[in-house]
């Protein structure tokens, strides 16, 4: 049994990331060295501390990465004209998604783990509350970019209308400056200044309701998904 459900996985993976699924979390590393190169060339003047763990080593990969994985979980199948196949599994379509759903996420964490190590190597330690903010962060828009394509029955038109929910929660933020606790990237870390007691409330608070976020965009993207004549016609 478990077997099968790691050939489900398997299988799931190489629909939401190719065949080469697993260069997948590989192609993220692109940005530490992007990073490393920055700090090399004189771009970056300061060294990076652990408020950038979250958001400007890991996230932001993480991130990308989620988008590019959301919009191919359901919205493939209607590239491929392959959606009255799932359909047709026993059980209900809904199976389908949370299989690719799964993949997608799984390879965001071992993308996580692999930048998590790097930066550790390369520019500072990094604290597990910024490694969970980060994984939880790419997550939401996975399910964010999932449902907007599914919305717009198009894979491009899903990922413009994450990038436009990411650019504006930029431009809320100073693009990493300061922090907010409703943001999707809320990094208590930069909150150095703020009492202790504070910074635990508002971020248990934005990781509930992160969570709760990321339960409410993926049962409305899969009560989307399930109407049929809907998104067959």
């Amino acid at each position: 049994m478990n077997r099968d459900r790691l050939r489900l996985l398997e299988i799931s993976a190489r629909l939401v990331g190719g065949r080469r699924y697993w260069l997948a979390p590989l192609l993220t590393l692109v940005w530490p060295a992007f990073q490393a190169m920055r700090l090399l060339v004189g771009w970056q003047q300061s060294a990076f501390e652990a408020g950038h763990v979250q958001t400007a080593l890991i996230g932001f990969p993480l991130i990308i990465l989620g988008i590019g994985l959301g919009v191919r979980i359901i919205a493939d199948e209607m590239d491929r004209r392959t959606l009255e196949i799932a359909y047709t599994v026993p059980g209900g379509a809904h199976r389908v998604w949370l299989a690719k759903l799964a993949a997608a996420a799984g390879l965001i964490i071992a993308a996580a783990l692999l930048l998590a190590a790097v930066c550790f190597a390369i520019f500072v330690s990094v604290p597990l509350g910024a490694l969970f903010g980060a994984v939880l962060q790419a997550l939401f828009y996975l399910v964010l970019a999932m449902g907007a394509a599914t919305l717009t029955k198009s894979e491009i038109t899903g990922a413009l209308g994450a990038v436009g929910v990411l650019c504006f929660n930029g431009l809320m933020t100073g693009f990493g400056q300061h922090t907010t606790r409703w943001a999707p990237t809320f990094n208590p870390l930069l909150l150095v200044e703020m009492d202790r007691a504070r910074v635990l409330a508002w971020t248990i608070q934005n990781r509930i309701g992160l969570v709760l976020a990321i339960a409410a965009l993926a049962a409305l993207a899969f009560a989307r998904a399930e109407r049929r004549e809907k998104l067959l016609g």
